[in-house]
């Protein structure tokens, strides 16, 4: 995709003496040298959905921050809508823009006369360098291995030569240890801490403002920034984590521990979403440790799959698919969300598993992949909740969220709306993988091994209704007939079928 312009838009070649920053476009790579900047803080788009205050909080003090450093070069302005600032900064004058990272934004602006859409920066493969690979690919079922080990050759990541560093291309098998039994906490250094300064100060009080007259409405806790959100901040994060955490990284890469919520993990993906860090310097940075002897093999190729592998897959297939993949929904899940889940009331949950996970999220707008994917997505995916409420849910909810990102990682992969088209099979599974990869189930109320009964483990339960309702499904998919084999031979069968029945649907577990 070499120019993506509005068919009004200017004419090729033209030099535009504005350039329009979006507030995940904070990094140097999305500047132009010669141009103004332009930048736009709409309050439409807080009243629009109900963000985690945090967030609120981390991309207004990313923007305000960003504008600051850039100083008289910035013509920043606070509108109602992104067209009305527009309006305000430039009147109709020409006004270049990087390549939006939503199908909305995207047609927003190729619908501005005055604009000049550029190719997108922040990502390491192009959408029509990833057509190309799809076509050849076959275009049906896609797999991420595959495009994996085509973004390391192309640009030479965790190679040796014209084969992949150690003579493997994935170490996935390494990289899922449980816990260590002892301990409540991995033993590692913690990440990197930005500080708050006046710019925190500044927002916030407009956000209590703003909440307080009824202008718009948050859910979560807004604590101190966990976050950076400047250039400068995410740098040193990266260095932290590269120099401090990333050796252990690949070990516990799918644990989880109640009381360590970082575990060995980079923290990063809020920066790389922003737009304050470039996917390449971060797998660089990873790759250099590796080569220098600071980090083993397992921990890179797994940060490197991660960020070169599934953050760019997710990227292209958003746009690949198109604006309609949101409406998937090939199991016909129609339930709304509960109210317990939707106001993040952790203390409405019994299950451990689900309300730490819930209170994380709350409280910090993040939790890791495996939280996210196998607590809350695999309860999600058995109650049979919309998955179109479910991805807004995960939008709105984490710092890291955009559309681009939430959309196909929970319809395609969380809630496996799109039937199969992103991965081989639903990750739905019971109580017992989250009791061998957490200490969440030991001083649980319920017990992961228990189906029907008053301890019954929801998540267990939930397994066995959701493989039965789905079962002709499921019989027909060589990764799952195993479990429609194994749903035949409970003898109480009918019990648990009987329980998830009366099981009211807005009642915590």
């Amino acid at each position: 995709m070499a120019h993506d312009r509005s068919k009004h838009g200017p004419k090729a070649g033209s030099q535009a003496g504005f350039h329009w920053l979006f507030g995940d476009q904070l990094g140097p790579h999305f500047l132009r040298p010669d141009a103004e900047i332009v930048m736009i803080e709409s309050r439409a788009v807080l009243r629009r959905r109900r963000f985690h205050r945090a967030k609120a909080h981390l991309v207004l003090s990313a923007m305000r921050r960003r504008a600051a450093e850039l100083g008289d070069r910035v013509r920043y302005v606070q509108a109602e809508t992104y067209r009305e600032g527009l309006e305000q900064a430039v009147g109709d004058a020409a006004v270049t823009v990087h390549h939006p990272t939503s199908h909305a934004a995207l047609g927003f602006v190729r619908g501005l006369r005055q604009v000049e859409v550029l190719p997108p920066r922040g990502f390491l493969v192009q959408p029509d360098a990833f057509g190309r690979w799809a076509e050849s690919a076959g275009g049906g079922r896609l797999r991420m291995e595959g495009f994996y080990r085509r973004v390391r050759q192309d640009h030479d990541l965790l190679m040796d030569g014209d084969q992949p560093a150690g003579g493997q291309w994935n170490l996935d098998r390494d990289n899922r240890e449980p816990p260590p039994k002892s301990g409540t906490a991995l033993p590692v250094p913690a990440p990197y801490r930005p500080r708050e300064d006046e710019i925190d100060e500044q927002v916030r009080a407009d956000l209590d403002r703003w909440e307080r007259s009824g202008d718009v409405s948050f859910v979560g806790r807004d604590g101190p920034r966990l976050f950076p959100a400047g250039r400068a901040e995410a740098r040193r994060a990266l260095r932290a984590f590269v120099e401090k955490r990333l050796p252990t990284f690949g070990r516990w890469e799918d644990a989880i521990l109640a009381d360590d919520w970082a575990m060995s993990h980079s923290l990063l993906s809020a920066s790389l979403n922003l737009g304050l860090l470039d996917p390449a310097e971060c797998v660089e940075a990873a790759e250099a440790a590796y080569r220098a002897g600071d980090a083993p093999l397992n921990s890179v190729e797994g940060y490197v799959r991660q960020v070169a592998g599934w953050r760019e897959y997710m990227w292209n297939l958003y746009w690949h698919f198109g604006p309609r993949y949101r409406e998937s929904n090939a199991l016909g899940h129609n339930a709304p969300l509960p109210d317990w889940f939707a106001e993040l009331d952790a203390d409405a949950v019994q299950a451990r598993c689900l309300a730490t996970t819930l209170a994380q999220v709350r409280d910090r707008g993040w939790v890791h992949h495996i939280p996210r994917l196998m607590i809350l997505g695999n309860h999600a995916l058995q109650r049979g909740w919309d998955p179109a409420a479910v991805t807004d849910w995960f939008h709105r909810c984490f710092v890291d969220g955009y559309d681009w990102v939430m959309l196909t990682n929970v319809i395609g992969m969380s809630q496996y709306a799109d039937g199969g088209r992103i991965t081989t099979k639903p990750y739905a599974s019971g109580g017992a993988y989250i009791n061998t990869m957490s200490d969440l189930c030991g001083p649980c109320a319920y017990r992961p091994t228990d189906r029907t009964g008053e301890r019954a483990c929801p998540f267990t339960a939930g397994y066995w209704e959701f493989v039965h309702r789905h079962r002709e499904r499921l019989a027909h998919n060589h990764r799952t007939a195993r479990a429609v084999k194994q749903l035949d031979r409970l003898s109480d069968l009918d019990e648990v079928l009987g329980d998830a029945r009366r099981r009211d649907p807005d009642a915590a577990p």
